[in-house]
């Protein structure tokens, strides 16, 4: 029976028999497949990783917007006295505000 099973052993190829070659294609199909960290896994988490880098140039932006305008609002008086018409409603003496509310 083992004469058998050496012959029929011998049929496949140098490497195939090698045990370094089974036990470096066995850890490759480890790692690609069957850990934590694999092809899928880490494929997910560089595409979420990508998203969020976005996210942040995004809010980078913004906040550089947010500054610019912060920093006209506390210099110039035309812009404060454009904020607060706009957004509390404040007015000179001699004018009358009348607010437009839409109706639903």
């Amino acid at each position: 029976m083992w004469k058998k099973f050496q012959k029929k052993i011998a049929k496949f190829p140098w490497w195939a028999t090698n045990p370094f070659c089974i036990a470096s294609a066995m850890f490759i199909v480890w790692m690609l497949f069957v850990d934590d960290n694999n092809f899928m896994n880490q494929y997910k988490k560089y595409s979420e990783l990508s998203a969020l880098l976005e996210k942040q140039d995004f809010f980078v932006q913004q906040i550089k917007i947010t500054d610019k305008e912060f920093f006209e609002l506390t210099t110039n008086p035309a812009t404060q006295e454009k904020f607060a018409r706009e957004h509390y409603r404040m007015k000179r003496d001699n004018e009358d505000v009348f607010v437009i509310v839409p109706e639903k």
